[in-house]
């Protein structure tokens, strides 16, 4: 044996004593893929590091034996993985690499509860598993890790793993209780310093980072902290400081810090960088600027159904590289080379569009898409008339709306509007707070022109809406608009309804999708990590609905929400977009964000113990609803159950100290500026616990599958859906209402978003509406093992046979011709929350997390 081998198996006790015994373990692991910068010089001195035994070591920490000099678990000997050298390296995916490892412990050493990690090697490697088999043969301990390790000299203590044995803190096993505070307080960090790749620290931070203080046209407010700008914390990343405000140095497109273990996994950064050859990166708005043309507006409809029948003509398009990154379009020829096809970008068929071309101008389908669309969660019912604005009148104009009842009568079926209103038959969706405030603003920039609308409905007796009035307002002037006679076209009407849609648009985006989800979950996943230990049951049970919530946020403050984004670039609102989802978040309450009382706070539900989610809906055909909470209920259900096996009592919630701690941090740091509000839930209860929980789970999940994964279906045709609007709607035979009429479509398309503004967004909407390959969907875990209780075990897959049974009933509604809101005359059937998907653009699937 020759001596450097010799030395290292003395060193790590690869030679048992005769008093001690072994355990013998598999580590699963998976090595940088080619997706990954590697560093030839850092494999060279990790080869060196194997040889002399110091490569990677693990150490197993015993539940029950206790060290009488330490009063904490036992530890078994250093002992290191096996035949990493001999091992096959993955050069691309994720193909996963064994190696074997043999413990050396006392007799009494007893079940092993926890283990540490040393990694000598300077390269990282993701650790998948370790599974540890107890003598005597047929029992063992499964340790899911799922995790980055670094280099050891990264972490100023032992990494630690926990196996999937979950305790509430006065459970812990004596052996594993400062393991369990340890690994909590590396996880917390100091609230110092910058941040860097390798760490794992999870901390609180405004919005300090969306705009540029060295220019003037990027400098943005800070959204957090203030009266003003009240706004969910983000993780901290510690960057420069300038002004009170976060840069990045002269990197522009270098990724914001997140915690290690928050990184997209090689698989869904595989989809990403896949979808993003037609995506938001930064070399998209510099070369659509170079086309001529580009900034133009479509002259017809036929250019607009141009860009999926013909496609985006990349000849035109300057390929070259922009500061060294190569572009979408660019990636897009070289993948494209062999099929010739390097001219022409074609884009799929949106839905809204594809079943018949003119069918998305229908009033019926109008008001389709406000209880079955991509923002059905807006719509409330009427309970005044007129309505009435909460604004300064002194400031926005009147405060009492300009519809009377002359307006609307005609199309109440026979009813006066005092008995439309007492029959609920009556509805609205409302921007007029949500966007006066900001149209001074808007409407001073040059091209841009810009309402604050309410669109009124009222509830016909086939059980559809009809939109009966749209009114568009400026600080100086309202109008009424209302629909022609049936059978008839009033492009006046077309135009005050792509005002509304454009508003709808906007809020759509930035409060209903970005705020009430991505922004508002983020501070949760940070307490949980902060707080709740990787012991903890309640800290596995949340991880799935968090998975890439964080990497793609950051993501989205490089690249979406911040100054020069491509939100600011495509939707109206402009360089106060995010300001408007600040208002917005004034309003934000979070036990009123789960459905059932989400429809009771818009009035359109009223409590009923004996229907699903306590609530029965005043428009029994609204499918966002009946689907939404079926769903709910499954969530719920599975919330209680699992609560069941871990929480005895009330008592067992109040005197749980972690649990305490997540809920106060929550609300105290994550969403400090609300803090002061009398409404958070309590947390005293197991019934308040559940509510929580399934609120969470709710917001992570449904609700975000609803606003996100039928963007392509319904914005990938900008007619349908707006996101900037350009010229005032002219007055009745003025001059430019007879150049209206000369050439309705080219009025019509010159007042909507501009060929850059309709690409941009439809490249953007594109990839958000995909599933990515390894999407994992509500009911199912990628990790099998995750936990070791088999009452837990049961109770998920039931929860699993519960989803398919709402897939059956959402399919067998949407075949049922009387149920007229879930198909509408765009045929684009309802399925946006049908728990399972394929891969790709497909409108349907919740998958467990805001993963994109």
């Amino acid at each position: 044996m020759p001596r450097v081998l010799r030395l290292a198996g003395s060193l790590l006790g690869n030679n048992t004593p005769s008093d001690q015994i072994v355990y013998k373990g598999i580590v699963v692991v998976q090595k940088p893929s080619s997706l990954c910068v590697t560093d030839v010089g850092a494999s060279m001195v990790a080869n060196a590091a194997n040889f002399l035994g110091m490569g990677i070591t693990l150490q197993l920490i015993s539940s029950t034996a206790i060290d009488s000099s330490t009063n904490t678990g036992k530890l078994s000997k250093p002992a290191a993985l096996e035949k990493w050298l001999l091992s096959p390296v993955v050069l691309f995916g994720t193909d996963e690499v064994k190696y074997s490892v043999k413990f050396t412990v006392d007799p009494d050493f007893g079940l092993p509860g926890a283990f540490s990690i040393n990694n000598g090697h300077l390269n990282e490697f993701f650790l998948v598993s370790l599974t540890v088999e107890l003598p005597g043969g047929g029992k063992h301990v499964e340790f899911p890790c799922h995790s980055w390790v670094f280099n050891s000299r990264a972490y100023k203590t032992k990494r630690i793993f926990f196996s999937n044995e979950f305790y509430l803190p006065a459970d812990t096993p004596k052996g594993l209780i400062t393991a369990r505070y340890n690994d909590l307080i590396a996880l917390r960090g100091n609230g110092s310093g910058t941040r860097k790749a390798c760490d794992r620290i999870y901390d609180y931070d405004v919005y300090n980072d969306l705009g540029n203080p060295l220019l003037n046209a990027a400098k943005r407010p800070v959204m957090g902290g203030s009266k003003e700008y009240p706004y969910p914390r983000r993780c901290r990343t510690g960057r420069t400081i300038f002004i009170g405000v976060e840069t990045s140095g002269l990197n522009l497109l270098a990724d914001y810090y997140i915690p290690s273990d928050e990184r997209f996994s090689s698989v869904k950064a595989t989809s990403f960088l896949a979808d993003g050859l037609k995506s938001l990166t930064h070399g998209v708005l510099p070369i659509l600027k170079t086309v001529t043309g580009f900034k133009q507006t479509f002259g017809s409809f036929k250019e607009v159904k141009d860009l999926y029948d013909q496609g985006l003509d990349l000849s035109k398009i300057v390929t070259a590289p922009i500061n060294g990154i190569k572009t979408p379009f660019q990636l897009f020829n070289q993948l494209n080379a062999d099929t010739g096809n390097t001219s022409f970008m074609k884009f799929p068929v949106p839905q809204v569009f594809k079943a018949d071309e003119k069918g998305w101008m229908l009033d019926s389908e109008f008001a389709r898409e406000m209880l079955s669309g991509l923002n059905p969660m807006v719509i409330e019912a009427l309970t005044e008339f007129p309505p009435m604005s909460t604004l300064d009148s002194a400031k926005y104009g009147p405060q009492k709306s300009a519809i009377t009842e002359k307006h609307i009568v005609n199309l109440l079926e026979g009813l006066t509007v005092q008995k439309a209103l007492d029959k609920k038959k009556l509805f609205i969706v409302n921007y007029h707070d949500s966007y006066m405030p900001y149209l001074d603003k808007i409407n001073s920039r040059q091209k841009i022109y810009a309402y604050a609308s309410r669109t009124l409905l009222y509830l016909k007796s086939d059980g559809t809406l009809q939109p009966v009035a749209i009114e568009l307002n400026t600080p100086y002037s309202q109008r009424v608009f209302v629909p022609p006679a049936a059978g008839q076209i009033d492009w006046l009407w077309e135009l005050a309804k792509a005002h509304a849609a454009a508003n709808d648009a906007g809020y759509h985006q930035l409060v209903s999708h970005w705020l009430r989800t991505h922004a508002c979950v983020e501070p949760f996943i940070i307490a949980t990590n902060r707080q709740l230990s990787k012991l903890h049951p309640l800290n596995t049970f949340l991880q799935p609905h968090f998975k890439n919530t964080m990497a793609i946020n950051a993501k989205a403050r490089k690249s979406l929400i911040n100054a020069k984004g491509i939100i600011e670039r495509t939707f109206s609102l402009r360089r106060y977009s995010v300001e408007m989802s600040s208002l917005a978040y004034k309003g934000w309450r979070f036990d009123q964000e789960g459905l059932p009382a989400d429809l009771l706070k818009r009035g359109m539900a009223v409590p009923d113990a004996t229907s699903k989610g306590g609530v029965k809906l005043i428009v029994e055909d609204y499918p966002y609803a009946v689907d939404g909470l079926e769903i709910w209920t499954a969530i719920e259900k599975w919330v209680t159950d699992y609560l069941e096996i871990y929480y005895k009592n009330d008592a067992s919630v109040t005197s749980d100290p972690e649990l305490q701690a997540w809920w106060s941090e929550l609300i105290n740091k994550g969403h400090a500026d609300k803090k002061d509000e009398k409404w958070w839930i309590k947390l005293d209860s197991k019934k308040s616990l559940t509510s929580v929980l399934t609120t969470l789970i709710w917001i992570a999940s449904a609700h975000h599958a609803a606003v996100n994964f039928g963007q392509y279906a319904y914005a990938g045709y900008m007619p349908n859906r707006p996101t900037t609007t350009h010229r005032p709607i002219p007055e009745k035979d003025s001059d430019e209402h007879k150049k209206l009429l000369a050439d309705p479509e080219r009025f019509f398309l010159s007042c909507v978003s501009s060929k850059m503004e309709a690409i941009l967004c439809l490249l953007t909407v594109e990839i958000l509406s995909s599933h990515a390959a390894e999407e994992e969907y509500l009911g199912q875990r990628a990790v099998e093992n995750w936990t070791a209780n088999a009452n837990v075990k049961a109770a998920f897959v039931a929860f699993g046979e519960e989803l398919r049974k709402v897939e059956r009933s959402i399919i067998n509604r949407n075949n049922d011709p009387a149920l007229k809101n879930r198909v509408g005359a765009v045929n684009v059937p309802y399925t946006l929350l049908y728990p399972s998907s394929a891969n790709g653009i497909t409108g349907k699937g919740i998958p467990n997390s805001i993963s994109i």
